[in-house]
């Protein structure tokens, strides 16, 4: 069997940033773990409960997070921004207060800063989110991955991957299905590969979605 390794701690330092940047103590350092992502999860739920969800996708690409002693600095980077800008200014103060009081920060500033990204279905958590909202809704998940192939393919990628993993269309047994468009060099280090993993709920449990996207070559 070959050992699976994740494709972006394969690349940091190479072709992959870190998303959260701090420094901490090494006996505090699982707590600012634990913070990153309680701030992520509660952007998260804040979006999908308050927004219009646009053909079931919440457009989040990914959420960075950089820490200094006296300021907490993220940005969230959306594919479809008009979802939380529509409200203006006081939508963003709102979410700002909702992250701090799940923080209980202190001292520390929240400053959340959201940025548009060009080809949203060019990043696989956009592209997972689609996914998962087609086979929630029944569709054939053949049909499902076809049409987010299609639609990297209008993004401009050189290559995508797509897996989904569980009781597909509600069967007994649990198999994985895959589809290949394109290049997808995995064991290439300096191939620009984006990767998400993504669970979905349905009414027969729960599936996995996985997504790699070869993004560019440097």
């Amino acid at each position: 069997m070959g050992q699976k390794i994740n494709p972006l701690g394969f690349r940091l330092g190479a072709t992959q940033g870190h998303h959260s940047l701090w420094f901490a103590h090494p006996k505090k350092y699982s707590e600012g773990l634990q913070e990153d992502q309680k701030i992520r999860d509660c952007i998260r739920n804040y979006v999908q409960k308050n927004m219009r969800i646009f053909s079931g996708v919440e457009g989040i690409a990914r959420i960075e997070i950089q820490k200094r002693i006296d300021l907490i600095q993220v940005i969230i980077f959306m594919g479809f921004p008009k979802l939380l800008i529509e409200g203006g200014s006081r939508k963003i103060e709102e979410l700002q207060m909702n992250v701090q009081k799940e923080l209980n920060s202190g001292n520390r500033k929240l400053n959340i800063a959201i940025t548009r990204i060009g080809n949203p279905y060019g990043h696989p958590n956009i592209l997972a989110e689609f996914i998962a909202g087609q086979l929630k809704n029944r569709v054939s998940f053949r049909k499902a991955m076809k049409k987010a192939i299609e639609l990297t393919e209008q993004a401009g990628t050189k290559g995508i991957q797509v897996q989904i993993a569980g009781r597909i269309d509600g069967k007994e047994i649990a198999r994985v299905e895959w589809i290949r468009e394109g290049r997808v060099p995995l064991q290439t280090i300096r191939a620009k590969i984006d990767y998400c993993c993504y669970p979905v709920r349905t009414i027969y449990g729960v599936l996995g979605i996985k997504i790699w996207i070869f993004v560019d070559e440097q």
